[in-house]
């Protein structure tokens, strides 16, 4: 009996720890990470750089040399005088690209740009029609006047009121200032002789 007793009582033992032990095995929550919103951190790389300048550029030099590569009946020049067009199609896209990511050389590419776009008038079949020479000439321009944003100034914290406070500014509130050692009456000595007066 007695080791049927035991019996039991270290099975109720060992199922009460099995239980205990499976209760506190609990897989915990997962928490969910905190994800930056991706059109703030676009909105922050494209104000970081002459974006639209940039844009305008990219899409010039894209125009200027895709005209080359159109239908005979479109394109003003065709064979070795197209491959100006296509050269100087690309260097206005690096253009476009370096103010992008390299936006401390935004002024070589501005005036690149620039320089780029009016040759294409004369060379390139009209600069694409004058719609590249005007969009690159504007691009150029937007990009070589672009300005980085300076950082707003930290506030400076104010002086504390306290510190500031003097003796006349209590007297006005009514508070009355407290007694200095030189305002105290003098003492009186009741042990030594008064003096003489002649």
């Amino acid at each position: 009996m007695a080791d049927g007793t035991g019996m039991g009582a270290g099975t109720g033992a060992d199922r009460g720890t099995g239980a205990g032990i499976g209760t506190g095995t609990e897989p915990a929550a997962v928490r969910p990470r905190s994800r930056r919103h991706p059109w703030a951190a676009w909105r922050r790389w494209r104000k970081g750089r002459p974006f639209w300048g940039g844009l305008a550029t990219v899409l010039a030099g894209a125009e200027i040399s895709a005209i080359p590569l159109a239908p005979l009946k479109i394109m003003l020049h065709q064979g070795i005088a197209g491959i100006p067009s296509v050269l100087m199609g690309l260097v206005m896209i690096l253009m476009g690209l370096s103010a992008w990511f390299a936006p401390q050389y935004r002024s070589l590419a501005g005036v690149v740009t620039v320089m780029i776009a009016a040759a294409a008038l004369v060379m390139s079949n009209l600069g694409g029609f004058l719609f590249g020479t005007v969009l690159g000439v504007v691009g150029g321009g937007m990009v070589f006047a672009w300005q980085p944003v300076a950082p707003a100034p930290a506030p400076v914290p104010a002086p504390e009121s306290e510190s500031e406070s003097s003796p006349q500014s209590e007297t006005e509130t009514g508070r009355a200032t407290p007694p200095g050692p030189h305002d105290a009456p003098p003492a009186h000595h009741p042990h030594l002789p008064p003096k003489e007066t002649r």
